[in-house]
């Protein structure tokens, strides 16, 4: 793996990934502080307090090194609006494994881009940073977040019983995808 590695722009045919930046406040927070949105994620909506704390954390995130680095690049349309988040977290470089996630906003929602961009990241880990292993945690209720991973070729690896307890008390779905 070539680490360190430093984030920089990917660029897709509809959505460009990019780092985050303090104009990207307002669409933030409207994202995280939407309970439809944040449903099935860890965390429940967000104040505006809080999405300047991430953002602020979140924008620095740009280097990878060491495990549990992290980037979460915003993800922009063929506009360079605002759509969502990407979040690619470094679990370990001895076995060149990594987390994906992604969060979109409800106007991005349902036209492709998260698919897109977790291909760009996909590229980007199996290729340039030489990756074996990539994986998606998701609450089983999330259909959207489930078709994406069957989009990308992932496969249903697990179904974790009390590994972490989401929102309702069930465990998460592991999807996988490994090359190499």
């Amino acid at each position: 793996m070539p680490l360190p590695w430093d984030f920089r722009p990917v660029h897709g045919s509809r959505v460009t990934l990019d780092l985050l930046r303090d104009d990207d406040l307002e669409a933030l927070y409207a994202m995280q502080s939407d309970p439809e949105v944040c449903r099935y994620l860890l965390y429940e909506a967000r104040s505006r307090r809080q999405v300047v704390e991430v953002l602020a954390r979140d924008a620095e995130a740009a280097r990878l090194e060491n495990p549990d680095d992290y980037v979460q690049p915003a993800i922009r349309d063929e506009d360079g609006h605002f759509a969502g988040t990407m979040y690619f977290h470094l679990t370990s470089v001895d076995d060149r494994t990594a987390e994906i996630g992604w969060i979109l906003a409800p106007s991005a929602q349902g036209k492709g881009y998260a698919t897109e961009a977790a291909r760009l990241l996909l590229d980007l880990a199996f290729g340039e940073l030489g990756l074996h292993r990539v994986y998606a945690e998701l609450d089983p209720r999330n259909a959207a977040s489930v078709a994406i991973c069957e989009r990308l070729g992932m496969r249903h690896e697990a179904h974790f019983a009390e590994h972490m307890w989401l929102k309702d008390g069930s465990s998460p779905l592991r999807w996988c995808t490994r090359r190499s």
